[in-house]
């Protein structure tokens, strides 16, 4: 069967209600016959102008807000490629043929994303439906269908109010993530290289958080000889306040291990700080000191999960043999223990939060086993790799209901 070709202006031409396409510097490419017809304006009062020339915000009216809330939608369009419907909005339109007199008019629009063959937003398409005489409507006649024409503006109104609501949600989601993100970035800086050794670091917060989390890491040349530190910690909860908390603790625990005899003392330090601090209750943490001469590691932990320690040759050695109670467990606290293992050349140290192997209805011993897998499998690769295929293998696919701090450490 020959199939006809379609066209596709035509079809453009007849659809029903107002439908026009701008491009993304909001400039009329298009507007099809009912567009025109209930606009007032014609293809050539349109196409090659700019949407708010033509249609002009009232200037006697600032309650007429239409134009900005427009204009916000599909610049939004344009930056984020999705479809956005708007709630009703107030345009009062100036009468084509008696400059300066404007008509009090309501549109319920959608904007939506028309891209090219590389996937860019090329268009806007903009649909309205006018909504100006069941607006009118409202409080006029007492008829069952005036009745029913009253419920479905006052529907509309509140679909405005709840839009209004949302923007002012949008907004306050925005300023916080800003503020999250300058966080991360400012208190848990990425470094690759720690003295001669190659690391990755992986943060990964919980799903439905903001990108900051309770969860941190630190990387840091000790004082005195060829000596790095490596440290992970964890406070409870999740968003801007437990990254409040988070910071102190790290920036402290990061400055005391500078000076301390070792990892256990730094702790001891941090533990003393922690009982000072709202919100560090049930932290936990552990923190390693590795002298890359004598090929020595010693570390002590506060509550935390143990380090794995993957040899070259494939022997999982856990660090668990200085392990005390989180941070801030003791109102007098006494000191913590530590305890220091041997490694050869290319080993792998691994330093984790809870998030990548506690599961719910698993035993810990199962999320332990799958991560030092995981690391044996993984241990001649780049230390990047390595941390990217722990992630992969160990978080759900849909994310992790509990944030995630990763450290791949090559000795």
């Amino acid at each position: 069967m020959n199939e006809k070709a379609i066209d596709y202006e035509a079809v453009f031409q007849g659809l029903p209600g107002m439908v026009a396409l701008l491009t993304p510097e909001l400039v009329y490419a298009d507007a099809n016959e009912d567009f025109q017809r209930l606009s007032g304006r014609s293809r050539a009062e349109l196409v090659g102008r700019y949407i708010f020339d033509v249609f002009p915000e009232n200037p006697n009216d600032p309650a007429a807000t239409g134009m900005r809330d427009v204009r916000a939608s599909m610049l939004r369009v344009v930056a984020t490629g999705e479809r956005d419907t708007m709630a009703l909005q107030r345009y009062d339109v100036e009468d084509a043929t008696q400059p300066g007199h404007w008509e009090e008019r309501y549109w319920s629009p959608i904007n939506a994303p028309v891209f090219d063959p590389d996937g860019q937003v090329a268009f806007v398409a903009h649909r309205v439906e006018e909504v100006t005489e069941l607006i009118r409507l409202r409080g006029g006649g007492t008829s069952g269908d005036s009745r029913v024409r009253v419920l479905e503006a006052e529907l509309y109104t509140r679909a405005r109010e709840l839009q209004e609501l949302n923007e002012r949600l949008r907004q306050s989601h925005a300023r916080e993530r800003e503020v999250a993100l300058a966080l991360q970035e400012a208190m848990l800086p990425a470094r690759r290289q720690v003295g001669n050794h190659r690391a990755a670091v992986r943060y990964r917060p919980a799903v439905g958080a903001l990108n900051v989390c309770g969860d941190w890491y630190d990387l840091i040349d000790l004082v005195g000889g060829n000596r790095i530190g490596v440290s992970v910690g964890d406070v409870v909860g999740h968003g801007l306040e437990a990254a409040g908390v988070m910071g102190q603790l790290r920036s402290a625990l990061s400055a005391t291990s500078r000076v301390a005899d070792g990892p256990a003392q730094a702790l001891d330090v941090l533990g003393r700080y922690a009982h000072v601090v709202d919100g560090a209750e049930s932290a936990t943490a552990v923190a390693t000191f590795i002298d890359c001469d004598a090929r020595t590691i010693t570390y002590s932990s506060a509550g935390h999960p143990p380090p794995v320690l993957v040899h070259a040759d494939g022997r999982v050695e856990f660090l668990d043999l200085a392990t005390d109670p989180p941070l801030d467990a003791r109102p007098d606290p006494r000191p913590r223990p530590q305890a220091a293992t041997t490694y050869s050349d290319s080993a792998t140290l691994a330093l984790y939060t809870d998030g990548l192997i506690e599961r719910r209805r698993e035993d810990i011993d199962t999320g332990l086993a799958r991560l030092a897998d995981a690391l044996v499998r993984n241990r001649t690769s780049d230390p990047e790799a390595v941390a990217d295929a722990v992630l992969l293998e160990l978080l759900p696919p849909g994310g992790a209901t509990d944030d995630t701090a990763l450290i791949i450490v090559r000795l």
